[in-house]
């Protein structure tokens, strides 16, 4: 353990007198700016616009969930992820982990969250399109599925809505990829977003830091691989529930989503 303490001081430490020295120069040069930068704004719109006008897409992600101990201490828990999108009424989405282990259906008439591990799962009579829906299951479910603001049609108007400032930080690679990386600041939550260069502007890794719980931790997705002209049916977003599956109500099969999973 001292071993592999030392050798990531002395990796580490050169990295973050680095950022230290390009932080001050950044900082002295170029001072972060009051409101939403404009370049900001039209690079998050551009994005959001291009993401509205698929009628079809499909994305793999990874998402990390920071977790603070009562110590201080930060613990990270990923997730690999799945979704699919067919506008104006279907959804799907897919994720495993120790913290998240679930499956999301909409089909445009009814929403479905499926526990595999405890196969389990509820079911709800849903609003007739993705945007009410999303906000149906937040509402009505507290069911909240973070960065989700991407995949509304108006999704540059939700991000910005409680955006106190934001800005350019510059170029950078995220999943792989060349990006341009955005800075928001909020009043409970700041957040970061890298968005692909060229004639794809799509979302590669999304950020988002809790302000008002202790420690602050982060939310982050990464995500390393879109379709945008997948052929997809409708039999991707029915749900038939397995052999042996129990149906009980929403609150409680989120109450059972938040419990610790034994090792």
């Amino acid at each position: 353990m001292n071993d592999t303490y030392s050798f990531l001081r002395r990796i580490l430490t050169p990295i973050a007198l680095a950022l230290l020295v390009f932080a001050g120069w950044s900082q002295a040069a170029e001072p972060q700016p009051a409101g939403v930068q404009p370049e900001a704004e039209k690079l998050l719109r551009r994005m959001s616009d291009y993401l509205a006008s698929r009628q079809q897409f499909t994305a793999k992600a990874e998402s990390t969930l920071e977790v603070v101990l009562t110590s201080g201490q930060k613990l990270q828990f990923d997730s690999p992820a799945t979704l699919m999108v067919s506008r104006p009424n279907k959804l799907r989405a897919n994720r495993q982990g120790v913290i998240a282990n679930q499956e999301f259906f909409y089909d445009g008439k009814t929403l479905t969250l499926y526990n595999p591990k405890e196969n389990l799962y509820a079911t709800a009579a849903a609003p007739p399109t993705i945007d009410e829906m999303l906000d149906f299951a937040r509402q009505k479910l507290d069911v909240i599925a973070p960065a989700s603001e991407i995949l509304y049609k108006n999704a540059a108007d939700k991000m910005l809505k409680e955006a106190s400032s934001g800005f350019v930080v510059g170029p950078s690679v995220a999943a792989g990829v060349k990006c341009t990386h955005l800075a928001f600041r909020g009043g409970e939550v700041d957040w970061q977003i890298w968005i692909e260069d060229g004639d794809k502007p799509l979302a590669r890794k999304f950020v988002l830091t809790s302000k008002k719980v202790a420690g602050e931790p982060q939310f982050t997705i990464v995500i390393r691989n879109w379709d945008v002209t997948p052929k997809l049916t409708n039999a991707e977003f029915n749900f038939t529930p397995p052999k042996g599956a129990k149906k009980i109500e929403f609150l409680q099969l989120t109450a059972e989503a938040a419990k610790p999973q034994p090792k």
